[in-house]
């Protein structure tokens, strides 16, 4: 039977606050969780933090190590460059699918969104700048119309901002600049599925780029889970 609206309203509400959680990692990479704990730090029924767990172990978020044993999915290079990898893959190819289909107006809004959120001084303002990127880019994928690979896309884009999580908060500003962003929309609008696929393939890359190099310009990111 499915459960009532606001059952589910809930659930939702609590995956994104504890997805927040994952991502400005007050929950930190291999730490432990419990229904005890999740329902301890943010308030949610036991149900509700069970519920949680089996969904985002199933996503990749958190592992288990044993029937009594789940922690934070760890973050490490290995993580980082499979992420890339995988965006490299699928991203490219959604995209010039997608071409003048998209919403050009709401991906204005959100790159503005962006910009207007610079520079980052806090936790607050990075979150939101990271939230404002991945709506941008499921934004992109949506008129495509296939519901399996927008569910893989959100979670690339889930994963993507515990990564870039850690350039913004060591670095206070973002990979990419507004106006970069503009001239990949003029491209996109124009429909040219080959160009397009080729400047969404090599924005990722510099991203990619950029991010290995914050990381390997800060010692403590070398041998251990990446904490900012």
């Amino acid at each position: 039977m499915p459960k009532p609206p606001a059952q589910n309203n809930d659930t939702e509400d609590a995956y994104e606050i504890v997805m927040d959680a994952i991502v400005t990692q007050k929950l930190t990479p291999s730490q432990k969780v419990s229904e005890n704990i999740m329902s301890d730090m943010f308030g949610i029924s036991r149900t509700v933090a069970r519920n949680l767990i089996e969904r985002l172990v199933a996503q990749q978020f958190l592992v288990s190590l044993s029937p009594r044993v789940t922690q934070v999915a760890p973050l490490t290079l290995l993580e980082v460059k499979q992420n890339f990898t995988l965006r490299k893959i699928l991203l490219p190819e959604v995209i010039s699918l997608t071409g003048a289909k998209a919403d050009f107006e709401e991906m204005n809004r959100l790159n503005r969104l962006i910009q207007d959120s610079l520079p980052v001084n806090d936790d607050l303002s990075a979150l939101k700048i990271l939230k404002a990127n991945k709506q941008l880019n499921l934004t992109l994928c949506e008129p495509v119309g296939y519901p399996l690979m927008q569910d893989w896309a959100r979670q690339l884009e889930d994963t993507a901002m515990r990564i870039y999580w850690l350039y913004v908060k060591t670095n206070k500003k973002f990979p990419y600049s507004s106006k970069q962003q503009g001239i990949m929309f003029d491209v996109i609008k124009a429909d040219d599925p080959e160009r397009t696929h080729k400047m969404i393939y090599d924005s990722i890359r510099q991203s990619e780029e950029r991010i290995l190099n914050a990381i390997f310009s800060h010692e403590q990111f070398y041998t251990q889970d990446l904490l900012v």
